[in-house]
């Protein structure tokens, strides 16, 4: 008799056990990427494979589509009268395809450069109305104030030219923001590569930061906007040709897988 009670109670345990095992190492999970771009530990929905409706994945993107030694190349913050076209000119000097990450009212007052970014088959990107570095501590009504009118500015200047991803300020994205976004069609982006050639740290820093490190398709993420530009323009004539030295084939970000 004494020994039917103690595997009964012994029965009893396991599945007690098992279960206080697995609600550990649930809370022990944690993202598979190590992001750079200002969005580590805001959330843990951008380690999982969910979509939205339209399709497009809620993660924020930081690989380069393509089946191996691809990169994307980004530029934020434009489009501007002065860096755009000289941007531009290199790019189209070594033959490679950009994603333009437009600012709203940017777009707004300079619609010939959206669309001389766009005729040259680049990819338009969605940088809100303003470059509100902190909406991810706003309403979720004012981010999609600004991630939806950013969009409809750009598409103003362009029509008919889709906008196929979102990119937050200074990485400044929310589970709120990304399904925003993806309900539009916008896959979120981020990057993997930052040279921060927006602090004009000078040339030599910029090219050691892009080519000290390449990790496996890379997103690398440059400026047209917001002040002084010229770095930027002389590291991408490095820069450019150095990757195609390497092997890389220059592609977009990925857009609909994970």
């Amino acid at each position: 008799m004494g020994i039917t009670t103690s595997s009964a109670r012994r029965r009893r345990a396991v599945p007690a056990v098992a279960g206080a095992v697995l609600a550990l190492l649930a809370t022990m999970a944690t993202p598979a990427f190590a992001a750079t771009d200002g969005s580590a530990g805001r959330s843990a929905v951008d380690s999982e494979p969910a979509h939205g409706a339209t399709g497009i994945p809620l993660g924020i993107s930081r690989l380069a589509q393509g089946p191996g030694r691809d990169v994307a190349i980004t530029i934020d913050d434009g489009p501007d009268p002065r860096w755009t076209p000289q941007v531009l000119k290199v790019l189209r000097q070594n033959h490679v395809k950009a994603t333009f990450c437009m600012i709203g009212t940017r777009a707004q007052k300079y619609p010939d450069l959206v669309r001389a970014i766009a005729a040259d088959g680049h990819q338009l990107c969605d940088h809100t109305v303003d470059h509100d570095v902190t909406m991810d501590h706003k309403p979720v009504a004012y981010q999609r104030q600004q991630i939806l009118d950013g969009k409809a500015m750009i598409e103003k200047a362009v029509p008919g030219v889709a906008v196929n991803y979102y990119r937050a300020p200074g990485g400044a994205f929310t589970p709120d923001s990304r399904a925003i976004a993806a309900a539009s069609g916008m896959r979120p982006l981020g990057w993997s590569v930052d040279p921060r050639d927006w602090s004009r740290p000078g040339l030599p820093a910029i090219v050691a930061a892009v080519e000290g490190k390449v990790p496996r398709q890379p997103t690398v993420l440059f400026h047209d906007g917001g002040g002084d530009r010229s770095e930027t323009v002389a590291a991408l004539k490095e820069y450019l040709p150095w990757l195609a030295a390497q092997g890389y084939a220059f592609t977009f970000p990925a857009r609909t897988a994970p």
